[in-house]
């Protein structure tokens, strides 16, 4: 058995039906709306969050209908900021296919987002939970909050790893802690649960994110970018910004600054990226990496009473910690 297949394995038909409802949330019957949203649908992705919502419930309860609408809520904020992230970006392709705004164009895109936003917000007024209601809402503005300190951060001439944990945090952690707020709101959590929940959640977004980026220094069509697309992008990660620091070669510095400035080329950032390596900094990342799961596993090993959730839950750890994409 496959690692999603393993880790779907407790909550196996509450996952069939959170997925049913969500692509009826992203349908619609007419023309160039229907087409987008069925755009975006058909490139899926593994839904890794609206899985930790599911679980999470799970574990301190049932599932049910509050738990379907919050986790379908927030996965379809989770895919309008990713539109309108690739607006934002000028992102050609996500998960190797092509964009919203380069399938359509930017005004389609941001529409497009703000129709899925709005019904991400129906959604979750259907838990008539406050406290759910208010979390979500809160996650917005944190998601846009952390894409305009990566903004900030692209144009600082400072090379600082601080604002980097900060810009994750906020940009995915911070989905990663609101699927585990939201699966114990669902049920009925204490706030204790809830809270050892939340710092389970942050740790693992936390995780992913540095094993995200890691990726851009390889390539692999199956990520759905080349090596060094984020510097491309204007982004120093957690890789390269330990070594500039460890090992500030002039040379280097002078590339990281026009990796900042947009003005860095290809066979520039092949040099980057081969300095990060050899420097290091990938092996640094995956300590940092091995850090938060040690943390994450702390709370499963301490929090999560049912044995087959606790198996779903380090099998998800491990995924993440592994995945090659």
């Amino acid at each position: 058995m496959d690692s999603l297949s393993q880790i779907k394995r407790p909550i196996e038909h509450e996952y069939a039906a959170f997925v049913e409802r969500f692509n009826l949330a992203m349908s619609h019957d007419e023309g160039l709306l229907g087409n987008a949203l069925t755009h975006i649908r058909q490139r899926g992705g593994k839904r890794m969050r609206p899985l930790l919502t599911l679980l999470m419930a799970k574990n301190y309860g049932e599932i049910n209908e509050v738990t379907q609408n919050a986790a379908i809520g927030l996965e379809l904020l989770h895919t309008a900021s990713l539109v309108h992230d690739d607006v934002v970006d000028e992102s050609g392709e996500r998960r190797g296919q092509p964009s919203v705004n380069a399938t359509f164009n930017n005004k389609v895109a941001v529409l497009v987002g703000d129709y899925i936003l709005s019904t991400a917000l129906l959604h979750v007024s259907l838990t008539g939970n406050r406290q759910i209601v208010e979390n979500l809402s809160q996650l917005g503005r944190t998601l846009a909050a952390g894409e305009i300190l990566q903004l900030s951060a692209i144009q600082n001439p400072d090379f600082s790893e601080q604002v980097y944990f900060d810009v994750i945090h906020r940009k995915t952690a911070s989905l990663f802690e609101s699927c585990a707020v939201l699966g114990c709101l669902s049920v009925g959590a204490s706030a204790s649960e809830t809270e050892k929940a939340r710092r389970f959640g942050e740790t693992l977004g936390m995780m992913f994110q540095i094993r995200d980026d890691i990726f851009d220094y390889y390539d692999s069509r199956e990520i759905g970018k080349p090596t060094g697309n984020d510097m491309a992008e204007g982004k120093l990660t957690l890789p390269v910004l330990y070594c500039l620091k460890k090992s500030p070669f002039e040379s280097m510095v002078n590339l990281a600054k026009k990796v900042k400035s947009g003005t860095i080329n290809n066979d520039e950032i092949a040099v980057l990226v081969e300095y990060t390596k050899q420097q290091g900094g990938i092996d640094y990342a995956e300590q940092c990496m091995q850090e938060f799961y040690d943390r994450s596993m702390v709370y499963i090993h301490e929090s999560v009473k049912k044995a087959e959730i606790r198996d779903a839950l380090i099998t998800y750890l491990d995924y993440v910690m592994k995945r090659h994409y």
